[in-house]
């Protein structure tokens, strides 16, 4: 990084903050005055900016579905795309995504990916697992794993194909994107729009940093609808944090990646994109802590479904079929009586891509570990494994405390294929079929035995 990089990077920081609110519509400038006051497009804005509306949604949407941004920046973003040429990610794979393979149907479960290469940056250190849906009907998801020892500089990205849900696992990062500048480490997570302009470097003392991505090709996040919790408890509205506008003023040779219907295309501009000096509106980025979610549970008997962990959704056309939940397993009392605690076996007309940030999943007593991964597509049977089971089912049910873990899941409607990366990673544990092998017949005819 040169003296001048170094320099806006040191100015940014002193402007980072953030709004609370989810969906809100925000307003924040850098500069007095940046943002013009009763209209949105003067014949002439402040500081010679230009004004430009980033959509996400149709012109003629519902107001309570309507979203869009009104940006002045230092240029048009037409000035920040040139002449485009191909590029490749081979590892980034889009829906539907049908690669041979020779590794069957089955439940699945890896360890984390390898470290990356010397000089792997976000884009380059992104490795699709699984695809679901089509990307080019705007349905579906797919689910996948970074891995990043270096950072983009000079280098920006936008995603037209969906918006990204970033899962920090090990290592912290920045993401600075076109309405500010976003730090998000392990435990939180961020949002990226759809169309959204960004560059991820690392932060803090880990020379490596890993984590998960859900890129939803369909209905934006959204909140979920409480039903009879009622009007508090889950996610709440006010810890989800949108940034404050800060811009980069940099006139050096840059390169915009884009990722549009499946492929890649890069040009090559003389300047940073990420020039919004103010913005306002109500289609933007965010950041969430995960632990400020308010979890609900059984406080007599039984397992509640675990849609009771939902932080986000994706809606799709079919009411209360979502096309991505992402869910969230944090710490919680267990408490209740005469109950088998740990989530129950079952099948699923959904299919569950998970992922561990730390400590233990109490449905695996070993073998799922904090960065690795696990798949139970849709009606695949699963569920605790053997020495889960035992535990749980010979422990003394006083209250316990789940402590210090942090899981999550990726779940949609679709199938979610593997990609031949994820068939053929060496991380896949090919005995994981085999932590069920202990649950043996236990029926005994008798009356009255348990």
């Amino acid at each position: 990084m040169d003296a001048t990089e170094a320099s806006c990077v040191k100015a940014v920081a002193t402007a980072l903050a953030y709004m609370p609110g989810f969906g809100n519509d925000f307003e924040t400038e850098a500069l007095p005055g940046a943002l013009p006051r009763g209209q949105n497009s003067p014949q002439k804005c402040n500081y010679g900016l230009y004004a430009e509306q980033l959509s996400g949604s149709p012109f003629t949407a519902p107001r309570g579905t309507n979203e869009r941004s009104w940006l002045y920046r230092i240029r048009p973003s037409v000035r920040h795309t040139r002449r485009f040429s191909n590029a490749s990610y081979p590892f980034w794979k889009s829906a539907p995504c049908l690669e041979d393979h020779s590794l069957p149907l089955g439940q699945l479960r890896w360890d984390p990916i390898p470290s990356p290469a010397t000089g792997t940056d976000f884009l380059s250190g992104i490795r699709t697992m699984t695809t679901a849906g089509d990307v080019l009907s705007q349905a579906g998801m797919a689910a996948h794993a970074y891995a990043i020892n270096d950072d983009m500089v000079d280098d920006y990205f936008f995603n037209a194909d969906g918006e990204l849900l970033i899962v920090p696992q090990l290592g912290a990062i920045c993401v600075f994107t076109e309405m500010g500048v976003i730090e998000v480490e392990p435990a939180e997570i961020c949002l990226i729009p759809r169309g959204m302009m960004m560059r991820v470097s690392r932060i803090g003392d880990e020379p490596e940093a890993r984590g998960y991505i859900c890129e939803n090709y369909g209905a934006k996040f959204t909140m979920p609808e409480r039903g009879p919790i009622g009007a508090n408890c889950l996610a709440n509205a006010r810890d989800f944090k949108t940034p404050v506008a800060a811009f980069e003023d940099k006139e050096t040779t840059c390169r915009v990646h884009v990722k549009w219907c499946g492929r890649f295309y890069t040009t090559e501009i003389g300047h940073s994109p990420l020039d919004v000096v103010a913005w306002h509106g109500n289609y933007t980025p965010f950041k969430y802590d995960l632990r400020t979610f308010s979890p609900v549970g059984a406080i007599l008997f039984d397992h509640p479904d675990p849609s009771i962990f939902t932080v986000l959704t994706a809606p799709s056309g079919e009411d209360g079929t979502a096309n991505v939940d992402f869910v969230i397993f944090p710490p919680r009392w267990l408490v209740a009586e005469h109950t088998f605690r740990p989530p129950w076996y079952h099948r699923n007309i959904m299919s569950e891509f998970m992922g561990l940030i730390h400590g233990q999943y109490d449905a695996k007593e070993k073998g799922f570990v904090p960065g690795g991964m696990s798949l139970h597509n849709m009606m695949l049977p699963h569920g605790p494994d053997a020495s889960g089971f035992l535990k749980a089912s010979n422990m003394e049910l006083a209250p316990v405390k789940l402590d210090h873990t942090m899981a999550f899941m990726f779940e949609t409607r679709f199938p979610q294929q593997l990609t031949k990366y994820a068939a053929e990673l060496e991380t896949l544990q090919d005995d994981y079929i085999s932590c069920w092998d202990g649950l043996e017949r236990r029926f005994d005819g008798t009356p009255g035995i348990k």
